[in-house]
């Protein structure tokens, strides 16, 4: 897997290297943790699983970790993201 290593890629997607990710290949299995690596040169994200194992799963497929309004987790679709503001970190 050759991944575009351009962090300008994961922040016109709305999201950061590192993240905390879940996916699944199809709609009747259960989601499964990853963590975001990449983004891949056909647009897919690079994540890797608990097991250490890489993928390449299509945007559509992912969802990302987010704080809820009254500081739960949610789970937001990847494709959401885009046209979402978001604070950065200070340095």
């Amino acid at each position: 897997m050759a991944a575009a290593d351009t962090p300008g890629d994961l922040v016109a997607l709305g999201l950061r290297v590192g993240e905390r990710v879940r996916f699944r290949r199809r709609d009747d299995e259960r989601w499964k943790e990853a963590k975001l690596e990449s983004v891949e040169r056909d647009g897919s994200l690079a994540i890797r699983d608990a097991k250490g194992a890489s993928r390449s799963m299509p945007v559509s497929r992912v969802q990302v970790r987010r704080t809820g309004p009254r500081g739960g987790t949610v789970w937001v679709p990847a494709t959401d993201l885009r046209d979402e503001t978001e604070q950065l970190d200070l340095l």
